[in-house]
């Protein structure tokens, strides 16, 4: 049986002065995501040195779950996404999807 888990990597690049509303932002989603949200599996945030660049790592329990915002923002989504979740990044967009090929 397949998982339908799915994982996201998500890249950001930042103006002048972005970066804060970036953090408090994303401050807000975290704790949406602790106190309401039980498709998320994961949400991490990382930054560069001088935080001009940002990667997230989010997973989550299946298709329904993943709802992405619109935004500049480049990524890749890994997993078997329903038919309707691949429609919306059908094309040369910013997300790729990769399917899994090997995995432990």
């Amino acid at each position: 049986m397949a998982t339908t888990e799915l994982q996201a990597i998500v890249r950001f690049r930042f103006r002048d002065g972005d970066v804060e509303e970036f953090k408090r932002l994303s401050a807000q989603c975290m704790e949406i995501v602790r106190t309401q949200d039980i498709g998320t599996l994961q949400y991490d945030t990382y930054f560069n040195d001088d935080e001009t660049e940002c990667i997230v790592i989010e997973r989550f329990r299946d298709s329904d779950a993943l709802i992405i915002a619109t935004g500049s923002v480049s990524g890749e989504l890994l997993g078997e996404p329903s038919a309707e979740l691949r429609a919306r990044f059908a094309g040369d967009g910013p997300v790729q999807i990769f399917t899994p090929w090997v995995t432990m």
